[in-house]
């Protein structure tokens, strides 16, 4: 991009979006500063402020729902939904017409994520949208980046004279974070969501990277003095929809201090989400005791409701209890509503005991006991214990064949803000490493820092900051169809081909030397594409023939590629990671020029 004006930073969160901004023609790196936009929203019927966050919530009214101009804004009188805190708030009256946790709906393999389903109302229920006006989650997620961008473009773009082109959204350089977790196709299908926003050069970043940046930005050049080489820091991130965890190394190169990103968690699907829902059935069983049974439709209100009393509860320290209300059943004006109270004892008692429970260095999550027929939705976790889910994560060994032992750990996400939970997660850390020294890194703020972190990003990679050395988070790996002949009773065996290997930096390219395959053209095909948060010594072109446990089934890629119908053709292959964090698999022909780009579209299956 030609001399943008501004760097930002965009953290598309769960739960909560954020952008941060800097300068991009700042002469002196270390003058330039990070500032929060305030984004304009609807906050209340007919009422715009700036906040600093803007609520990840999407209202889909109709007419009745409410008043006449409640959700116009400056830059668009005649919206059809609802974007940020009046979203939110109006829809814990009118869930079924709320949209939430799209980003966690991007990384669900089991829909179709660029079909109409949102919001999800689940079976059975008594209210739902006309088919035709819902949303996909990449559509949601979109909904959410064009309000930044608008918002963006009426605060900083507009001048006396009108828009000023130079200043608007879609002329800057942006970095967008996603959860380190997110396979590639998740995080292809963020790009698609910013590109229908309009932000077709946006650069993905992992949200732990992003929080680790935003406390060297802010220390003033000082955090050399806060870490040493050897040090093992721990990004522990809980935020609203997921868990992640990844782990930097510290080391030291011509007296320099580097930093290395090691390792990623899997994707867990586990935060704050799971502990809006935990909260409002310990309150809904504490009203059925009463008498007061809630059904579905009141159930997600509920939810929506401990979420904010939630938030509020931990950001103040000094409220013991707050009021919970939901609608009555009936009219959302003629029902009356039902007060229960929701305190800081049931709050701490939950969190702490229920997600981040003590155990043990080798207790591993809990499997879940299936039944033949699930209700649809979001693949949560089975096991809610982050702590569980944190020792599994920390179940390998360093370069000496020695148990991984954090030295340092940063926190980050709104979860993250309660003290006790902090001192939970470090108390238990140091039970594993009989380590009493554990360093906890004084966080820049735990909404915020996302952001922040992907505006100093931003600068550092115009030269002058520090870099953590990262790559892919895991290792890629795609299926081939053994040559071997049938044998009666057996399926055929598939391979695990690595494609890509854990580390692998953005913008590069790889071939799998010495190797032909054949590819098949002209009619439907499948590939299996998988991946590995484990296997991080394998190599572009490393063949596994026995690979489950080990390797991890991510999607099918289904696709028919130009050709003769069913012509064989032998070919090599080449692997480019772009600087968006995705995979591009080329297959090139040995008998001519031509080259099929392998296209990951997700489908239902």
């Amino acid at each position: 991009m030609d001399d943008p004006v501004f760097i930002i930073g965009i953290d598309l969160g769960t739960t909560n979006s954020v952008v941060a901004y800097t300068k991009a023609d700042t002469d002196r790196f270390e003058e330039a500063r990070v500032r929060i936009f305030d984004v304009p929203q609807t906050v209340d019927a007919g009422t715009v402020e700036n906040r600093p966050s803007l609520p990840s919530f999407v209202l889909l009214p109709e007419s009745p729902d409410i008043p006449e101009g409640a959700i116009e804004l400056p830059w668009n009188k005649a919206a059809s939904y609802a974007v940020g805190e009046y979203a939110r708030t109006r829809g814990e009256e009118i869930p079924h017409r709320l949209i939430s946790s799209s980003k966690s709906w991007l990384c669900n393999t089991l829909v179709d994520r660029k079909a109409p389903i949102l919001p999800w109302t689940g079976a059975g229920s008594e209210k739902s949208i006309p088919e035709g006006k819902k949303m996909s989650p990449v559509e949601a997620s979109a909904a959410i980046l064009t309000h930044i961008r608008d918002a963006w473009n009426h605060t900083m773009a507009t001048t006396e004279e009108g828009i000023d082109d130079r200043l608007r959204m879609e002329k800057q350089r942006i970095y967008l974070t996603v959860p380190a977790s997110f396979d590639a196709v998740a995080r292809q299908l963020t790009v698609t969501a910013a590109e229908i926003a309009g932000l077709s050069h946006a650069t993905l970043l992992e949200e732990p990277q992003a929080a680790f940046y935003a406390w060297i930005g802010a220390s003033d050049g000082k955090w050399r003095e806060r870490v040493s080489p050897g040090d093992l820091i721990l990004v522990c991130d809980v935020g609203g929809g997921t868990s992640d965890f990844s782990l930097i190394r510290v080391g030291e190169e011509d007296g320099d201090l580097t930093l290395d990103r090691i390792a990623v968690g899997n994707h867990l699907l586990v935060g704050g989400d799971n502990m809006d829902l935990a909260l409002a059935y310990r309150l809904s069983h504490q009203l059925a005791e009463q008498g007061t049974r809630l059904d579905t439709w009141q159930m997600k209100g509920l939810w929506q409701s401990c979420r904010r009393a939630k938030e509020r509860l931990l950001s103040d320290p000094d409220t013991q209890s707050l009021s919970v209300s939901i609608l009555g059943r009936g009219s959302s004006l003629i029902g009356g509503t039902i007060t229960t109270e929701l305190t800081r004892q049931m709050v701490d008692e939950v969190l702490r005991d229920g997600f981040f429970p003590t155990c043990a260095r080798t207790d591993k999550p809990k499997a879940a006991v299936r039944s033949g027929i699930q209700e649809f939705g979001l693949s949560f976790e089975a096991d809610a214990g982050i702590t569980r889910h944190l020792a599994a994560f920390l179940d390998r060994q360093d370069d000496q064949g020695e148990p991984i032992r954090p030295t340092t750990i940063l926190f980050n996400g709104g979860v993250m803000k309660a003290g006790l939970l902090r001192d939970r997660v470090i108390s238990v850390l140091k039970a594993w490493t009989a380590n009493d020294d554990i360093r906890e890194i004084d966080a820049i703020d735990y909404d915020l820092a996302v952001a922040r972190g992907a505006a100093y990003y931003g600068m550092a990679r115009q030269g002058g900051g520090v870099r953590i050395r990262g790559g892919l988070g895991r290792s890629y790996y795609i299926g081939i169809a053994a040559a071997m002949p049938a044998v009666p009773g057996m399926p055929a065996l598939t391979k695990a081909l690595c494609v890509a290997p854990f580390g692998m930096e953005e913008g590069t390219v790889a071939s799998v030397p010495d190797r032909e395959f054949v590819l098949v053209v002209g009619q439907p095909v499948s590939f299996d594409f998988m991946g590995s948060t484990t296997r991080q010594e394998d190599e572009v072109g490393s063949v596994l023939e026995e690979w489950q446990g080990d390797v991890e089934a991510i999607t099918t890629i289904e696709t028919t590629l130009e050709g003769e119908f069913g012509q064989a053709i032998p070919v090599s292959l080449e692997i480019e990671v772009t600087e968006v964090g995705t995979l591009e698999l080329y297959c090139v022909s040995k008998m001519d020029d031509r080259k099929w780009k392998l296209e990951f579209n997700v489908r239902e299956q």
